[in-house]
């Protein structure tokens, strides 16, 4: 809108002067006709006038004419004609100051910018209408910092060049350019603020520039607002997200144009509620009927009722228009896609007869949230069809490889990568994206290494940092934090500490002040096992929002510190929770079974999502209240539709305490309840068949493994991953890849048969396939893939002091039993990241966690107990050294099972000493009545060993 009106502002400026040249030119009216026609938008019969009569006297041609001709070419982006008459002209243009601004005009908009530029800089005698050709050719092509430089050669500015130098800030919309408008608005005359042009120009700056409150003092100071000046405002809040602003400067408009009704249907569709979707129907009930032949109108409205959620009268909208153009097409398409209808947007691509990049694009985005079969065969398709020029467009480019990701055609995806000769930032985050989804955080992690940030790497470090602070607000900022974004969501799958370590090193320090990266690193340094780098993140958070909140809430959960999850987020505002943090908080509860803290805050929850439902119900399944988790499913279908998670919580309750039976009923509603949901009855079957085979039930397991496999389901293989000497090592069960195989195989026999002398036994039910004759329950448990990672470390280093496993399954009960105890024996902090449960099992000495023979367990020099990542108790010398105070408070992160062995164990570590120290026997008695009131069975029993 203010473009076109600048060039009808700008050849008002050049043409009078031509036309009074012209006068006495016999072809005046020749210029004339042309005018006209140009006026009309008739520019081939400009240039059908111009080659009759003017080609073969071009000697004699007015500038005018030549002017007009230009002017067609440029409208018509005929590149060949204008050069044709720039060199019919060419003699006469160092004597003529008023072709050359049309002519340097006519390539900028061609996009020739270097012979744009080669002619301003061959000029002698440059004019204030050739530097305004300049800046607004590279406005045009994206090259705002040069039109800014050429603004201070400018001796006498105008309104137009002034104009202009605010458009290429509004384009950069850094601080550095706010502060030079801030200074250029407050040099010019007063007069030129009177001009409607200069004072929406200046405004759309300070908008775009994100200084609201600058545009605001001016539209208010403003005395005559036009059209342009609203729709400068209106335009601006929108940008800044603050559509609810652009409303209310709608309601003092008294005749809106097309424009500002198209605004205020995008500041509706920004809010999407229903007060804005009972707006968007009164306003379009009373506006004109013309405009409703408006493409952009109808095209905002139907966009506006998508994002409201009223798909019908979209429908209704756009089945009503008569002319339906590709525009209205992809808004459809866009909304069918917000709103969850995908199957909907890609029949109505199938009616456009020639879809344009969008259009293709929004059809790959729908195939790509079906991501069936199906749908990948519709991406071939298309994608053979479309024009070559199709795939320069790195908007089309990207979707696609998103499609091909989540129909599951990676090496696809990957080619197409490959092939492109210019990579976006957005393909390399979409590429990264993908890999992470499909659990290739290792090739996510190496797309990050081939990108290159242009002189983001190249710079030095100081200069790097002022260009980074510059550029805050920028696109090209955004695109990185997206990257970076991806990279830590890549190091958090991974769990592993070291790499983690090494590329936070390599975030600049003002992606590291974002808060989105913020959040993201106290997850990730939560998921690899460093809680106390995810606190002091947190704790530095000046102005902590929901999701610094819920992160480190959540980072508490996934090692197991409940306690600690609970108290912040008592701690937590209000007004910032949501149902993310409720979800974190109970999760948290589940993991570490702090099953009555739950209860308590559940039943507080005034508004009861599924995802909360769903926390709720995994933490009563996991302590086995399997009654209690179905009243709750129960409650929740009085008024929600039945959810897939619910029901998968309560499976993995019942695999965990092995009762088949409830096993079995679940996996049977399943199977009524979500006949046609996308993957829903594989992992509810492999959870099924293991129960069965835990239970004892080989045959069942087995029956069901085989249906699977007839079916072609294919289940996810298991592997672990670790991190030894800067290289990621990746272990399958009774894997034999490795090049020290024999030698590892051999250490975990001898690490097994050391924890067997300290009570370990190697438990059958967790076999969940049947034996082969060469086959023993302890070859089967000794080759999962945890235990072979594992041991690696102990051949690399006799003591290791720290070793973190990533496992994409969840790690099997008995191998959780050997990896406790290998922490105890062994006396080795071990972190295991089992990807599937989201949580981290992390063991400096384990708990006793139902050992009965850790009593058999020579005591060790002080050391802290750890269950499930959290310190739970810390036994100093009782002969030199009292209980630590704190250690009382630790109680509350034990269950009641494990505060009977603790109290077992700590009698039988003073029976074997000796010893009678009243601190530990104190100590022992706070333990009893802990319990007194929570578990009277389990004081008895204390009680009963206390006697003893």
């Amino acid at each position: 809108m203010l473009s076109n009106i600048l060039i009808n502002n700008y050849l008002k400026f050049v043409i009078p002067a031509s036309r009074r040249l012209a006068s006495t030119q016999t072809n005046d009216n020749i210029g004339a006709r042309m005018k006209m026609l140009n006026d009309n938008k008739e520019y081939i019969k400009v240039l059908e006038l111009f080659d009759t009569f003017n080609e073969k006297n071009i000697n004699e041609c007015s500038n005018w004419t030549i002017i007009q001709a230009l002017k067609a070419c440029t409208q018509t982006s005929d590149v060949q004609r204008g050069l044709k008459i720039h060199h019919l002209i060419s003699s006469r243009l160092k004597h003529d100051p008023y072709v050359l601004p049309s002519l340097i005009h006519f390539y900028m908009q061609c996009g020739d910018v270097n012979h744009a530029q080669l002619l301003f800089d061959t000029s002698t005698k440059k004019t204030v209408p050739m530097y305004g050709a300049m800046m607004k050719g590279y406005i045009k092509n994206n090259l705002p910092k040069k039109a800014i430089d050429i603004f201070d050669e400018i001796k006498n500015l105008n309104e137009i060049t002034i104009t202009l130098l605010f458009n290429a800030c509004a384009q950069l919309g850094t601080e550095k350019e706010l502060n030079l408008l801030k200074t250029i608005s407050s040099k010019i005359p007063n007069s030129y603020f009177l001009s409607p042009y200069v004072l929406t120009s200046l405004i759309d700056a300070f908008m775009k520039c994100g200084d609201v409150t600058n545009a605001q003092l001016l539209f208010n100071k403003s005395t005559k607002k036009t059209l342009f000046t609203y729709g400068a405002m209106m335009k601006g809040y929108i940008k800044n997200n603050l559509p609810k602003e652009a409303i209310d400067i709608f309601d003092e408009i008294k005749d809106p144009d097309e424009i500002t009704i198209t605004l205020v249907f995008n500041a509706c569709a920004q809010l999407g509620s229903e007060k804005e979707l009972n707006l968007l129907k009164t306003i379009s009930s009373k506006i004109p009927n013309s405009y409703f032949k408006s493409s952009n109108v109808l095209t905002s409205l139907i966009d506006a009722f998508m994002k409201c959620g009223d798909i019908t009268s979209a429908e209704s909208l756009f089945d009503t228009s008569t002319n339906k153009t590709i525009s209205m097409y992809g808004a459809m398409m866009k909304g069918y896609i917000q709103n969850r209808s995908p199957t909907k947007a890609i029949d109505l691509f199938r009616e456009i007869k020639d879809p344009d990049e969008i259009t293709i694009t929004l059809v790959f985005n729908a195939c790509a949230q079906l991501g069936s079969e199906k749908e990948l065969n519709l991406l071939k398709t298309i994608s053979s069809k479309i024009p070559n020029s199709f795939y320069g467009d790195p908007y089309v480019l990207t979707s696609l490889i998103d499609a091909f990701m989540k129909c599951g055609d990676a090496a696809s995806a990957k080619s197409l990568f490959v092939k492109s000769t210019k990579k976006t930032l957005s393909m390399y985050g979409t590429m990264m994206k993908s890999f992470i989804v499909n659990d290739l955080e290792e090739e996510a992690i190496a797309i990050f290494n081939e990108i290159h940030l242009d002189e983001l790497h190249r710079e030095n470090h100081s200069e790097k940092q002022m260009k980074l602070l510059s550029e805050m607000k920028s696109d090209r900022f955004e695109a990185n934090i997206i990257i970076y974004l991806c990279l830590l969501k890549a190091l958090a799958k991974l769990g592993m500490l070291e790499k983690a370590q090494s590329f936070v090193e390599q975030i600049p320090g003002p992606f590291l002040a974002d808060y989105r990266i913020e959040s993201a690193l106290i997850h990730m340094w939560g998921k690899v096992g460093s809680v106390d780098a995810a606190r002091r993140i947190f704790e530095a958070i000046s102005q902590r929002n929901h999701i610094g909140w819920t992160a480190m809430i959540n980072s508490y959960g996934l090692n197991g510190m409940g306690i600690e999850a609970v108290k912040l987020f008592h701690q937590m505002p209000k007004e910032l929770i949501n149902d993310i943090t409720y979800t974190s908080v109970l999760n948290a509860c589940s993991h570490s079974g702090l099953v009555d803290a739950a209860r308590s805050m559940f039943n507080n929850i005034q508004t009861k999502t599924d995802i909360i439902y769903t926390a709720m119900i995994d933490c009563l399944s996991r302590a086995a209240a399997f009654d209690e988790a179905q009243q709750l499913i129960e409650q929740f279908e009085r008024d929600h539709a039945p959810a897939l998670p619910i029901y998968m919580a309560l499976l993995s309750g019942a695999r965990n305490q092995k009762n088949s039976k409830l096993a079995q009923e679940v996996v049977d509603r399943i199977r009524k309840l979500f006949p046609d949901v996308k993957g829903s009855l594989l992992p509810a079957s492999i959870l099924l068949a293991n129960t069965y085979a835990s239970s004892g039930d080989i045959e069942k397991a087995t029956n069901i493994k085989i249906e699977l496999h007839k079916s072609g389901a294919k289940k996810k293989a298991g592997a672990t991953l670790t991190e030894f000497d800067g290289k990621i090592w990746k272990f399958r069960a009774h894997d034999r890849s490795h090049p020290n195989s024999d030698e590892i195989h051999e250490q975990v026999d001898r690490m097994s048969k050391k924890l067997i002398e300290y009570g370990y036994k190697y438990d059958a039910s967790w076999v969940v396939r049947p034996r082969e004759a060469d086959e023993t329950v302890e070859s089967l448990l000794c080759g999962h893939s945890e235990r072979l990672a594992m041991v690696l470390h102990f051949i690399r280093d006799r003591k290791p002091k720290r070793i973190q496993l990533t496992k994409n399954l969840r790690i099997c009960g008995d191998c959780h039993q050997f990896t406790k105890l290998a922490a105890l024996v062994f006396q080795c902090e071990i972190i295991i990241d089992h990807t599937s449960s989201n949580r981290n099992t992390n063991t400096t000495l384990p708990d006793i966690l139902g050992q009965q023979s850790a009593k058999n367990i020579t005591p060790f020099t002080p050391k802290k107990l750890v269950n499930k990542g959290l310190f739970v108790l810390g036994y100093a010398d009782v002969k030199k050294t009292p209980i630590n105070p704190k250690i009382r408070q630790e109680l509350d992160y034990l269950d009641r099972e494990e505060l009977l062995h603790v109290i077992s164990y700590q009698l039988d570590l003073l029976k074997r000493r000796d010893t009678r120290v009243k601190d530990l026997e104190h100590y022992t008695d706070g333990l009893l009545g802990k319990i007194d009131e929570q578990c009277p069975t389990i004081l008895q029993v204390g009680s009963s060993l206390k006697r003893k």
